[in-house]
């Protein structure tokens, strides 16, 4: 990533001055060493080099943003129950589930000068967001998601955050990008192949920058790939082992 694209996108919202390299963003947290959306993935990923966190957020039936990537929990605690049917006081009160709400993970990443970057995968989550980034301050933050229609609502209630649109391999970026005035154009394409970076394009590179919209790749584990990807001007890679990324980003320098 050019000096001038990383600090122009900082100036103009809000964001720490950013280095002449990709974000190094922590898929989940850490995702890969600790469970998925939790704290502690979160503390470890900023340990392990992630300038940001990529989070999911889900709202209780009392309407309180929680972080996880499934309304169901089965799949990573083994309970059959969803969150969008209990309250959040239910939720925080049973035995072995970490599903820490939004507040919680928006306080850990002021502390650890992280930036989140919040994918938002249920109906006023997006608000809800936005209001508790807002009232501490904290600029240093994406809101985003697969859903154009939550992506276009935040656009037209006038969010101060970069917006970013999540684009599944085989979807036209642009034409999403459109569909909801996105800032960023996320492109979820780690199954494209043994070589994904190849998708990347010089003109899908250069199409987006005369857009003036940034470009987040996909979580990437895999070293080779790793290694072009960081080489890449875009804004950030996300990683389920974030200190792939640094090291690489280390070793591109």
């Amino acid at each position: 990533m050019s000096v001038t694209a990383g600090s122009g996108f900082a100036e103009r919202f809000g964001w720490p001055d950013l280095l002449a390299r990709p974000l190094a963003i922590g898929h989940r947290g850490a995702s890969a060493h600790v469970r998925e959306n939790t704290l502690a993935s979160f503390a470890r990923a900023s340990d392990l080099g992630a300038q940001m966190w990529e989070l999911d957020v889900q709202m209780t039936r009392d309407g309180v943003p929680v972080v996880s990537h499934d309304d169901h929990l089965l799949r990573v605690f083994g309970m059959d129950a969803r969150i969008s049917t209990l309250n959040a006081a239910d939720l925080a009160s049973i035995a072995g589930i970490e599903v820490p709400t939004f507040a919680e993970v928006a306080a850990l990443a002021r502390e650890r000068s992280a930036g989140l970057y919040v994918e938002l995968k249920a109906a006023g989550a997006g608000p809800a967001a936005w209001r508790e980034l807002e009232s501490h301050g904290q600029s240093f933050a994406v809101l985003g998601s697969f859903d154009t229609d939550f992506v276009r609502k935040l656009r037209d209630a006038g969010c101060p955050f970069p917006l970013s649109v999540l684009v599944p391999l085989g979807a036209d970026p642009f034409a999403a990008a459109s569909d909801c005035d996105a800032d960023i154009v996320h492109l979820c394409w780690e199954r494209g192949g043994e070589r994904p970076q190849e998708l990347v394009t010089g003109e899908l590179l250069e199409r987006a920058r005369d857009a003036s919209l940034a470009v987040v790749l996909w979580h990437e584990e895999r070293p080779p790939v790793i290694a072009d990807l960081v080489r890449l001007p875009v804004l950030g890679i996300c990683s389920d082992r974030p200190e792939l990324l640094r090291s690489a980003m280390d070793e591109a320098a």
